[in-house]
């Protein structure tokens, strides 16, 4: 096997315009480069792209779903539902406010949390669902409110990789209860390093404030005051500036993905791999901002380990990732009694799973490329 002499193809890149670039520079060179009008700015626009909804910005999209989930009271002895197949973020959080995760396994179709097996998990302590929205893909919003509502929930979506995604037509984060977006540099809008908290109320938006920055809220000109336990969370107005730039491209960016992965699913149709049994995602090009395109391998067929299989993409100069292992049998959670066979749809897709390269700057003869790839190796 000789190595390809084309550049090489990350799994993601973001597409940053000189625009940005610039908008950057000038934000450097006015002397206000921490929180501050370009932060108030980013907050509006995002505010109006979610319907109006109080938004608030912050250096990550971990502690947005940390202080949704203290704005909803969740704590000590109160359990949250989550899934396995996702970014141990997600169920870090959930200990860090001192509560219990409750994990649930996975659809093996929509690789979301299986709603009919989240039901039956609800127990007197459950005091909030936090379903996450893999690779964009939104899980079934009505059944998902249904239940909360049934048993009076709170909502944390973990949307981190869902900005762009709807649902019957609706933008994720215009509706719902608390809704958690990241701007991490491999998502499909970016603020270098960012996230993002859309919230139900002015109250609720002005506690996320002061959770923001130590608590504090100040009056007048030297009135200060601390009533809440918070953190150093807020968004630099650098990273605010970046993603003032990205956000004007959100539609185009949406559409892009879409087509890239609808020329995935042209180029698998009747190959070795298909034929071989690599499973795609689900084709859903209505709701999904297609944020990844993920296969599963079939590794009782194949003669390599996924890190050869990668390794084999890599020397032919492809890049690849994988998202997620299921977050239950790493050591942490193991040592809080999870193990092997809990949630066996899970653990198959994470230990099978390989994302494949998608973002903007791509084009079908890339797609064509790594396809071409996947199929020669199997």
């Amino acid at each position: 096997m000789t190595q390809t002499s084309r550049p090489f193809l990350p799994f993601v890149r973001p597409e940053i315009d000189e625009e940005t670039i610039q908008g950057v520079v000038d934000v450097l060179r006015s002397g206000w480069i921490t929180t501050g009008p370009q932060n108030q700015q980013f907050e509006a626009e995002l505010s109006a792209y979610f319907g109006g909804r109080p938004v608030r910005a912050f250096n990550s999209g971990t502690c947005t779903m940390e202080i949704a989930l203290r704005i909803a009271g969740v704590g000590v002895g109160d359990e949250v539902i989550t899934t396995p197949m996702t970014w141990v973020s997600t169920a870090n959080v959930i200990l860090e406010v001192g509560a219990t995760p409750v994990f649930v396994d996975i659809d093996p179709v929509t690789r979301n949390i299986d709603l009919d097996l989240l039901e039956r998990a609800i127990t007197p302590k459950t005091r909030a669902i936090m379903p996450v929205y893999l690779a964009g893909l939104p899980v079934d919003m009505d059944r998902l409110y249904e239940i909360a509502r049934a048993h009076k929930l709170r909502v944390i979506e973990d949307a981190a990789q869902a900005v762009g995604s709807t649902w019957k037509g609706k933008r994720i984060g215009s509706f719902g209860d608390l809704v958690s977006i990241s701007f991490h540099a491999n998502k499909n809008v970016t603020s270098i390093e960012g996230g993002a908290l859309v919230m139900n109320n002015e109250g609720e938006a002005e506690l996320a404030r002061k959770y923001r920055l130590q608590g504090i809220t100040r009056t007048g000109l030297d009135g200060m005051d601390c009533d809440v336990l918070g953190g150093k969370y807020n968004l630099t107005d650098v990273a605010a500036r970046v993603g003032l730039g990205q956000l004007k491209h959100i539609e185009r960016f949406t559409q892009k993905r879409r087509e890239l992965a609808r020329a995935y699913f042209d180029a698998f149709e009747g190959g070795a791999a298909v034929k071989l049994g690599v499973g795609l995602p689900l084709d859903n090009f209505t709701d999904s901002n297609w944020h990844m395109f993920q296969i599963a391998l079939p590794l009782d067929r194949l003669n390599l380990t996924r890190a050869e299989f990668m390794e084999q993409l890599k020397e032919r100069g492809i890049g690849t990732g994988v998202h997620y292992p299921a977050l239950h049998l790493f050591s942490l959670y193991r040592a809080r009694g999870f193990k092997e066979g809990m949630f066996p749809h899970a653990e198959t897709l994470g230990a099978s799973t390989v994302t494949l390269p998608l973002f903007t700057l791509m084009t079908t003869d890339d797609v064509a490329r790594v396809v071409d790839a996947i199929d020669e190796i199997c």
